[in-house]
């Protein structure tokens, strides 16, 4: 029996996933070991933000599990994946804050739905996580009030309110300046090694990216290209992810998208 401290929070196993005939994960299985932060990576429509829906199950796999905490989601009841859902957080593309609601009505949100604590300590805990993300001093801002990565900063501090285990971003560094790009990225690694967190996140951005995870994943037409620290897949020869972190415009993902040949659309037969 595995020691559940070292057993991993998250696994997929021999899991596929598809709409349709079209296959979006196909067959794939990996690991999330806890305590750690793994980046998932990989060409758009690749799986990515897939990879989050089924471990929170939004969407089911037609075939496979997809483990949390050692029990598969998957097959799990209604009032089952609610339970679940309570020890996990999510960070939504650009925040998806509540706009009529101020900064700490955002953050409150989650305690009052999904807890019985009195008013006063709901204060205290939404003011706390407020200041683990720097904008305690925010709190009576609308979300229309807040530049981009404030906006972002401040749906962190909503997804921790419930101190989950598992943390989920779903692109947490799209469309942010350099400085707020720096400090999503800086909090995600402080949240996760202060919190005790385990944490997954979705991104296009190597630099940040290298920086701060432990282990990265890269997708490439439904499979696991490569997976391992940013040192080892930074140094990968397979051709697929050699081309994804030196951002080659050719190479087994092309540029130009399948069609006739030059000489077919341009040559002398096509102009007769």
């Amino acid at each position: 029996m595995v020691p559940n401290s070292l057993q991993p929070l998250v696994e997929m196993r021999r899991l596929s996933f598809g709409y349709g005939e079209r296959m979006i994960l196909d067959d794939i299985s990996l690991a999330i070991p806890r305590g750690k932060v793994t980046a998932l990576m990989g060409a758009s429509g690749g799986g990515k933000t897939t990879i989050l829906r089924l471990i929170g199950g939004q969407i089911r796999a037609q075939s496979g599990q997809t483990l949390f905490d050692g029990v598969d989601v998957t097959p799990m009841s209604q009032a089952s994946l609610y339970l679940a859902r309570r020890r996990m957080g999510m960070l939504f593309q650009y925040g998806a804050l509540f706009a009529d609601l101020t900064v700490f009505e955002n953050v409150a949100f989650p305690l009052r739905e999904h807890s019985d604590l009195p008013e006063p300590l709901i204060r205290d805990v939404v003011l706390m996580k407020l200041n683990a993300v720097g904008l305690r001093g925010a709190r009576e801002l609308m979300p229309s009030d807040l530049s981009g990565g404030m906006a972002r900063r401040v749906a962190m501090a909503r997804a921790i309110a419930l101190d989950p285990e598992l943390m989920m971003y779903d692109e947490p560094f799209a469309g942010l300046d350099p400085i707020s790009l720096g400090t999503a990225a800086r909090l995600i690694r402080e949240l996760n090694d202060t919190m005790g967190l385990t944490s997954i996140f979705v991104s296009h951005d190597l630099e940040q990216t290298f920086a701060i995870a432990d282990q990265v994943i890269i997708l490439a037409n439904g499979k696991i290209a490569t997976q391992g620290t940013p040192d080892e897949v930074r140094h990968s020869t397979d051709p697929l992810v050699y081309q994804y972190v030196n951002a080659l415009p050719e190479g087994p993902v092309h540029f130009h998208y399948p069609g006739p040949s030059v000489v077919q659309d341009f040559g002398p037969e096509a102009q007769a």
